[in-house]
């Protein structure tokens, strides 16, 4: 078969769908339930027993799911984890293979028409895989020469020609050293996943702050006075979250949720670990849901804000007049450009009744101790920078940054993701990075520019990138317009993957393709020197260590150090002016933290203290009122609000996760929070409206967008009457990616976005038919 005959979009077996009542309590007895049944489904006992007693412990490995911080206050001995962490580690610990006669059996065709869910659960891959030009089945390869083949090519292209991307679950060792390669080889086209999640939060941050980072710790959100959660759905995105609100709520508390959907997780929380909480089912979370339409968040800040100023021009005391008048910049033109809006219009835009809107500001006004939380429902907006920035208006008005109990609090995905972009992930460097990478390893690092994610996919496409080398991860799944990034990724002369299983960009490849199989987070990893550890950023600036406890699967695991040595060695083999001691670097991780220690701030005696219990905090400027902005201040923004242009029959349709999905891997075929089960591929819609429509729960239908002059459809998707906003849909990434735009992105950060696609529904005339 040709590889033009690989299906590259994703695929699920829906014909056993229901549907049930959306659910209003998050974990509980259920969740211990399911957790225990992914571990004896998918892992051997053993295993599945130390790694339970072993995740998230001072001693351990770090989750391979969510960023999100321990308690080291309360931590849990026996269960330091949520549902969804047991089920990352199942896929991970998982007690299938994918060897070689698994690949000679299937071919890329026959792979490519698996689900995502079937072919995740195919196993951890065993030996490095080689699909040669003209292949159609992936077959066994050695490390050596898998390595001499990346390096021709690699030597066969301008290095600006090459990209090289990024996962999150990269450690902090794996890649500071992955990103020393790539500069050494010419270039810094290092895209990684940020640029789709979280990079309209450091585009905001930085600009207003200094630092794109949150500025919270764990202990603030429990003595928080108010919690307003925007944009985010906790109880399946990051569960352990809910006991740090539970926590707050215990201290008197108060929580607002501000979300198009209403999800369980901030509605009731049963925490499993606490009994009178599973007795007398769970503690009441949100006060005040606002149930706001897509991509209307900026019209609801605005409209907090003037009520705000209403109330400090009648004489109340609202604002921190003194942290405004000493440690901010730009009051002035903020409120002249805030009396522009008319609040009505504001309220309208909003889609939230005017009511809700008045008592969200009342609880803001009463409060001082304010915390923000935020996810890719803000940051995948096309105005997620100028709404994180407005964010920040409000806490700075409050004078909630800096202090216990307030501040921004973006809540990151993967589990190492800020810590790759800490150790140098990234195609925009500072200066200050290059030139002590430079004095540290005697190299010459480039200083235009890399590609990020959407550029980096165009330059495939346009035939201007024909090298792609991706540490993790799933690229084609996670990334936008898959019609798009399939025929890019198929442009290429050379597609590498570093994964642990199969996934569905291993079969849409260049030319020729590469899978290296490198351990898991769960694993022993021995080098030269011996046992070795990797560290870790959670999503609070915390870096910690992560030791693997499990046997690896196959002796002819790498860990990703070793990888990059590897390549490093065959890359460089001819680099006289190189004087890099790769191989040392590898033998020992040490010496890798060592030169972490002379590149980047903030890590001086880290093979010291990252030892420490629970390791160590990084320097948080906006953490302490030490705002690293040129003029040293918190910075006040003006911020465009842009009336929605929507015409009669069209919706805005989000992406979100299911309850059985991290990212782009598919854990099972339920979403029990929201009551759907067996099947993904579904279009939530508003439940009257889908009445007034004509709709009908189940009925197939087609969705369509038309966008930059091109179409874009998926197929065959079912209708769930659910509790969402009028003219508003949500579906299931990556099945509706093909809807999204390569050319829709946020303005600023570049993130694409899937938080506001507009689209028609059309009845599905032919149920069984498939995308070509």
């Amino acid at each position: 078969m040709s590889e033009k005959n690989t299906n590259h979009r994703a695929t699920v077996d829906d014909s056993q769908l229901k549907i049930k009542h959306q659910k209003e309590r998050a974990a509980g007895l259920r969740a211990v339930a399911e957790s225990m049944r992914q571990m004896g489904r998918y892992m051997d006992l053993p295993k599945a027993l130390r790694s339970s007693l072993k995740v998230n412990q001072k001693k351990g490995f770090d989750c391979p799911g969510c960023a999100w911080p321990d308690p080291d206050d309360e931590r849990s001995f026996i269960a330091e984890y949520c549902e969804n962490g047991i089920k990352a580690i199942s896929e991970e610990a998982t007690k299938h293979r994918a060897t070689p006669k698994f690949f000679s059996e299937h071919s890329v065709y026959e792979l490519s028409q698996l689900s995502d869910f079937k072919l995740g659960k195919s196993g951890r891959i065993t030996q490095p895989m080689h699909l040669a030009k003209g292949g159609t089945h992936y077959q066994p390869t050695t490390w050596q020469f898998a390595f001499q083949r990346i390096a021709e090519h690699l030597q066969a292209v301008d290095p600006d020609e090459s990209i090289f991307y990024t996962s999150g679950r990269t450690s902090n060792e794996a890649a500071f050293l992955y990103g020393l390669l790539v500069r050494a080889y010419g270039t810094n086209n290092l895209p990684d996943c940020s640029n789709m999640c979280h990079e309209s939060s450091g585009a905001a941050l930085t600009n207003t702050l200094g630092i794109g980072k949150g500025s919270v710790r764990l202990t603030d959100l429990y003595e928080a006075e108010l919690i307003i959660v925007m944009g985010q759905n906790p109880g399946t995105n990051h569960p352990r979250m809910l006991s740090a609100l539970e926590r707050c709520k215990e201290n008197g508390g108060r929580i607002i949720s501000v979300n198009p959907l209403r999800e369980a997780g901030l509605v009731r929380y049963i925490n499993p670990q606490k009994p009178i909480r599973v007795l007398t089912g769970g503690i009441e979370l949100a006060d005040l849901h606002l149930s706001i339409p897509i991509n209307r968040d900026l019209a609801f800040l605005k409209s907090i804000l003037l009520l705000l100023w209403q109330r400090e021009l009648s004489g109340e005391q609202i604002f921190d007049r003194l942290f405004i008048e000493e440690q901010t910049e730009g009051y002035e033109e903020f409120i002249t450009n805030l009396e522009q809006y008319n609040l009505d219009d504001c309220i309208a835009e909003s889609g939230i009744p005017r009511d809700q809107v008045y008592q969200a500001a009342q609880m803001i006004a009463s409060a001082k101790k304010i915390i923000v939380c935020w996810a890719m429902g803000l940051t995948q907006q096309e105005n997620g920078v100028a709404t994180i920035q407005e964010i920040v208006n409000l806490l700075l008005l409050k004078g909630s940054i800096g202090i216990p109990g307030g501040g921004t609090c973006p809540v990151r995905g993967h589990s190492n993701v800020q810590g790759d972009r800490t150790m140098g992930i990234w195609e925009k460097m500072p200066e200050r990075y290059h030139q002590k990478l430079d004095k540290t390893f005697g190299i010459k690092s480039p200083r235009e520019h890399g590609y990020d994610t959407v550029q980096a996919i165009k330059a495939m496409y346009e035939g201007k990138a024909r090298v792609f080398f991706a540490m993790g991860g799933n690229f084609l799944s996670a990334s936008p317009d898959t019609d798009y990034t399939a025929a890019a990724l198929r442009n290429c002369k050379l597609t590498v993957h570093v994964s642990t299983k199969p996934n569905r960009s291993h079969l849409v490849h260049g030319e020729e393709a590469f899978i290296l199989p490198c351990l898991g987070r769960t694993e022993i990893d021995i080098q030269e020197s011996g046992y070795q550890f990797v560290s870790v950023e959670n999503s609070m600036g915390v870096v910690h260590t992560s030791k693997g406890i499990l046997a690896p699967v196959s002796e002819q695991l790498k860990s990703e150090p070793a990888i990059i040595t590897g390549l490093a060695l065959e890359l460089f083999k001819n680099r006289k002016d190189l004087q890099i001691d790769w191989e040392g670097l590898t033998a020992d991780y040490d010496r890798i933290r060592e030169a972490i220690e002379s590149v980047i701030s903030g890590f001086h005696d880290y093979n010291q203290r990252v030892r420490q219990g629970g390791g160590f905090e990084l320097h948080n400027g906006s953490r302490c009122r030490e705002f690293t902005t040129p003029s040293g201040k918190a910075k006040f923004t003006t911020n465009v609000l842009k009336k929605e242009k929507v015409k009669s029959g069209q919706f805005k349709l989000m992406t979100i996760r299911s309850h059985d999905q991290y990212n782009t891997t598919v854990y099972g075929l339920n979403d029990r929070y929201r009551g759907i089960e067996r099947g993904r591929k579904v279009v939530l819609m508003n439940a009257e409206q889908a009445k007034e429509l004509g709709f009908q729960a189940l009925d197939r239908v087609n969705l369509c967008a038309d966008d930059h002059g091109s179409s874009r459809k998926v197929f065959d998707f079912k209708v769930v009457p659910y509790d969402i906003p009028r003219d508003c849909l949500a579906a299931y990434f990556p099945e509706a990616n093909p809807l999204v735009s390569i050319h829709s992105v946020a303005e600023i950060s570049n993130t694409p976005v899937s938080k506001k696609i507009i689209i028609t529904l059309e009845r599905s005339a032919q149920p069984d038919k498939k995308p070509e």
